[in-house]
């Protein structure tokens, strides 16, 4: 009896033994793999991207005689370079250059001292200089606005009774305002849509006719501008 019960014990550890090294032998199953959550989107960083839209014109000349107004419109295209900053919560800063041409051309007819006249507007391009701040109401979504130093290469011809008596084509310096929306819709880009507003301030210059102006008059030409922007940014992270 005894060396019964040994023997059955025996055989009972034997077959323990085996049956564990054959499960040790089995190939197991891998753990799913869960992919590592997606870094939080963030504004900090450079970038360098292209624009498209529309230039909005506004000019007048002014003489002794009276004067004359005129709006234009046309087409602008360019690029910009800049840098943000996002700090507490979704607070953004940052500095912008943007370089646009345009061929936002304008012309009226009107008299002065009597003659037909007539007065060409012309804006070749502008260059602004903008510090922003904005908010990410989405961690993607960026609302901002933006104000700074502008500069645009504007003319102005005058024409009396067909002669040209006066012109003013020079590089202006004035200042901007604006604003928009940008939407980060890739790692590394985004795009954006905004307006702003340029005032270039007043030129004056002098023009003659065979009329009360022969010694000369002062003439004053004013410019300012708008534009709608979209375009797309690549950023560096």
């Amino acid at each position: 009896m005894r060396k019964s019960s040994i023997g059955l014990i025996t055989a009972v550890t034997f077959g323990v033994a085996a049956s564990q090294a054959l499960a040790a032998d089995l190939p197991r199953k891998a753990p799913a793999y869960v992919p590592p959550a997606p870094p939080p989107a963030t504004w900090t960083g450079c970038y360098i991207g292209g624009n498209i839209g529309g230039a909005f014109g506004h000019a007048s000349v002014d003489t002794p005689f009276g004067g004359v107004s005129d709006d234009g419109s046309g087409f602008a295209a360019g690029g910009q370079v800049g840098c943000d900053y996002q700090f507490t919560g979704g607070w953004v800063i940052g500095i912008r250059d943007n370089f646009d041409w345009t061929n936002n051309n304008r012309s009226r007819t009107f008299t002065v001292d009597g003659f037909p006249s007539v007065a060409n507007f012309n804006n070749q391009w502008f260059d602004t200089l903008t510090g922003r701040i904005g908010y990410a109401f989405q961690p993607n979504v960026l609302a901002y606005f933006q104000g700074g130093a502008a500069w645009g290469h504007t003319s102005t011809n005058l024409t009396v009774a067909g002669v040209q008596t006066a012109q003013t084509s020079n590089t202006r310096t004035g200042w901007t305002v604006g604003g928009g929306f940008e939407w980060m819709f890739a790692p590394h880009w985004s795009a954006f849509i905004e307006g702003n507003y340029m005032d270039f301030g007043s030129r004056d210059g002098t023009f003659v006719d065979t009329g009360a102006c022969v010694a000369g008059c002062v003439w004053h030409a004013k410019a300012t501008e708008s534009n709608i922007l979209v375009g797309v940014n690549y950023r560096f992270f």
